[in-house]
């Protein structure tokens, strides 16, 4: 899957948040999510220098999306979709935070845990993630998919401010209790460096090179077979590799006209995966484990114990699928 950068005129919009939203009932006047009524101005108003939030950075869910629907109307909000498990959402998201804090008030993170808010999910019609959308005064816009480096992500943070402005959203919001900027860089701490084959392989990543990258886990496991971060890297990576270059379209077709082909239920799977199905993608082929034999079946084995690693041992569907797989197996 290529991702492209969005141009001002390639900000989608077409997303439905009907479900999650009744404009009628609830009018579009921002409260922060504190609870404080302060007012902010609508769209097309300049105001809210005096909206306090709890934080530039915000965990919202199903229930709580409302509170940011209307914060929209004061300053634009990007919403990062990701999950735990997702290697690329662990490289993008630390980039939009760090831009956020940036701009200092004049834009607003909102993330969204994949796995526990599936109607947000749905509405943004995420289909694989990290997918990144904005909100403006209330409205979505479809940004990009995947992770981008810091400068392609920082040239789309100035298109949403400038589709912001244009639409009348250039308020600026304050966190409640916020420490002056000189305090809080002074009390960050310095961030650990990665180990050099973890941060080789991140770079390649980051360049879309994912053969390298590949590689250079593979060199992490030669020099320490017990390194589960370089394991879990793999499998993520050998994900992204797997599906570079194919479309979902294409791939769900070939799941569908061959339902018993391996391959295209391991593609299909691969995608279930990247989109955070992960429910749908250990059935899908755990379904065809005691139908098939041989290389087929290893093949199957192999790609579920990559999953496996992707999404964790302790996870509750890991612990499931690993039991029925033993099960089909032995």
């Amino acid at each position: 899957m290529t991702n492209v950068p969005p141009t001002p005129s390639g900000l989608r919009g077409a997303v439905d948040l009907s479900s999650l939203v009744d404009r009628a009932q609830r009018p579009p006047q921002p409260t922060g999510p504190t609870g404080s009524d302060t007012a902010a101005g609508a769209p097309g108003s300049e105001t809210g220098a005096d909206l306090t939030v709890p934080s530039l950075v915000l965990d919202i869910t199903d229930q709580t999306f409302q509170d940011v629907l209307q914060l929209s109307t004061v300053v634009p909000v990007i919403v990062d979709i990701w999950a735990e498990w997702c290697g690329p959402c662990k490289q993008l998201s630390p980039i939009l935070e760090q831009l956020t804090a940036e701009y200092d008030g004049r834009v607003l993170l909102a993330k969204v845990d994949a796995d526990t808010n599936p109607q947000l999910v749905q509405a943004f019609q995420a289909q694989s993630i990290p997918t990144v959308a904005a909100l403006i005064g209330g409205r979505p816009l479809g940004l990009f998919v995947g992770a981008l480096p810091e400068a392609e992500v920082r040239d789309v943070y100035e298109q949403v401010l400038a589709a912001a402005a244009q639409n009348g959203v250039s308020g600026r919001v304050t966190v409640d209790g916020a420490a002056p900027a000189d305090a809080v860089e002074q009390g960050e701490p310095e961030p650990e460096p990665l180990p050099p084959h973890h941060q080789a392989a991140y770079d390649a990543i980051e360049q879309g090179d994912y053969a390298t990258a590949i590689q250079e886990y593979k060199t992490a496991i030669a020099q320490d077979p017990h390194d589960q971060m370089a394991v879990a890297g793999l499998a993520q990576v050998s994900l992204l590799d797997r599906l570079n270059g194919h479309t979902a379209d294409d791939i769900r077709a070939a799941a569908a006209a061959g339902p018993t082909d391996v391959p295209a239920q391991l593609a299909v799977a691969d995608l279930d995966i990247s989109g955070g199905h992960v429910e749908d993608a250990f059935g899908r082929l755990l379904d065809l484990v005691p139908t098939v034999f041989g290389e087929d079946r290893e093949a199957l084995r192999v790609r579920l114990v990559e999953y496996f690693e992707l999404i964790g041992a302790e996870d509750p569907r890991v612990i499931a699928a690993r039991r029925r797989l033993a099960n089909a197996l032995y």
